[in-house]
């Protein structure tokens, strides 16, 4: 038998050290199947006894056709399984949904869009659908817009503009119009249908950073690095309002929503700020104090009309815009740098510096549920026509697909 302190099987000097048959007390038999093996034991061990545990994958489906950081995602308004992203890859793609188990055999069907000489040359930082459904388009760094005909997945035109970089793009709500931010300090807009150049729309006096038609289609807003909301004539492109100075922002504005009804823009800065501003009278007609670092995202609820604010002050907000003040704050691990309202549901979803997608009750400020999946900061975010789905894009490469069903 051993000798105490020595190391069982060994001598003193190293030697091996043999049982003798009356030492034996009693003999066990083992399956050696169930013995854990050594090696895979030692090589999980991280040297202090504890295991790594492997991240949970919650996502359904996942997208791995960029080779770089994805910014971009966008979901058809008319076909559920229909997904469009972009990325730093200088490619955008579409694609659709499909089952996990589909996605192993690699029989989902991928779509490419941006590659070889009808691509772009520089990251592909904006995807949107038209409102029907029937066009996409792909804006780029490289100052070029791609619009591609979704049913036949063919290239309809290029639009461009000055040659500098776009930071956004938004379709009209009924019509084949785009309208995009430049780095140029312009908007442009265009007819997709005839690849012309209507209007372009001068005035900040720096980056065109935010911007969207009003829900009616009869104007354009848009923010600026200048510290500007301006408020356009998108038949004549003149102002029709300009926001700026006191009781506005003092910095670069990041984001804006507008109420269904056109008449309210909900803006949001790197000042930490959020302002109401009226459509028709482009006054600030109130302001949202809470927030201590960069407003990076807002949405407006379809159905409360309430107002969602992300910041990298690590909190989501929700707001009573009527009586100017948070209903909830929901504070997450990191800094948030997108959000979604699901439909016309209480719910309201957030992307984070962590990765991590979550749902947030809008009337409780809980947290309904965390998805993980991806190992790197989360984009952009877009849900699926049908609201079975939402999409999430990171900095990781990968686009993933979280079943949201059961908060409809």
């Amino acid at each position: 038998m051993s000798i105490s302190g020595e190391v069982p099987g060994e001598g003193s000097d190293g030697e091996e050290v043999f049982i003798n048959e009356e030492d034996i007390i009693q003999e066990i038999a083992i399956d050696e199947e169930e013995l854990p093996d050594r090696d895979d034991d030692d090589e999980d061990d991280d040297g202090d006894g504890m295991v790594d545990a492997e991240e949970a994958d919650d996502s359904m489906f996942a997208f791995h056709g960029h080779k770089d950081e994805v910014f971009a995602v966008a979901c058809s308004p008319t076909d559920a399984s229909l997904v469009a992203s972009g990325g730093k890859d200088d490619r955008g793609f579409l694609w659709r949904i499909g089952s996990a188990e589909g996605a192993l055999e690699l029989t989902v069907e991928i779509y490419e869009i941006a590659v070889a000489n009808t691509g772009h040359s520089d990251t592909v930082g904006t995807v949107a659908f038209s409102a029907d459904g029937t066009l996409l388009a792909c804006g780029s760094f490289d100052g070029q817009i791609n619009v591609w005909n979704t049913a036949a997945q063919t290239l309809k035109g290029t639009l461009e503009g000055s040659g500098s970089g776009f930071e956004w793009l938004r379709w009209h709500p009924r019509g084949h119009l785009i309208i995009a931010g430049s780095e140029d300090c312009n908007v442009w807009m265009w007819n997709a249908d005839h690849n012309a150049i209507l209007n372009t729309f001068a005035g900040h006096s720096s980056t065109v950073t935010c911007g969207d038609f009003t829900p009616d289609g009869k104007l354009i807003c848009t923010g600026s690095d200048d510290a500007t909301l301006r408020i356009w004539d998108p038949r004549t492109a003149q102002t029709k309002h300009v926001v700026r100075g006191h009781g506005y922002h003092t910095d670069g504005l990041t984001c804006l929503s507008i109420t269904l009804d056109s008449q309210t823009i909900v803006t949001g800065s790197k000042d930490n700020s959020v302002h109401i501003v009226n459509v028709n009278s482009g006054q600030v007609v109130g302001s949202l104090a809470g927030h201590t670092n960069s407003v990076e995202c807002i949405g407006i609820s379809s159905s409360y009309n309430w107002v969602a604010t992300g910041s990298m002050d690590q909190k989501l907000i929700i707001w009573d815009p009527a009586r100017q003040s948070s209903r909830c704050t929901c504070e997450h691990d990191e800094g948030v740098t997108s959000l979604a309202w699901l439909g016309s549901s209480r719910y309201v979803a957030s992307g984070c510096i962590d990765g991590k997608v979550r749902i947030w009750d809008s009337l409780s400020g809980e947290c309904a549920r965390t998805f993980s999946g991806h190992t790197d900061v989360v984009q952009s975010l877009a849900v699926s026509a049908d609201g079975n789905a939402i999409v999430s894009v990171s900095t990781d490469g990968s686009a993933r697909v979280f079943d949201i069903s059961m908060f409809k």
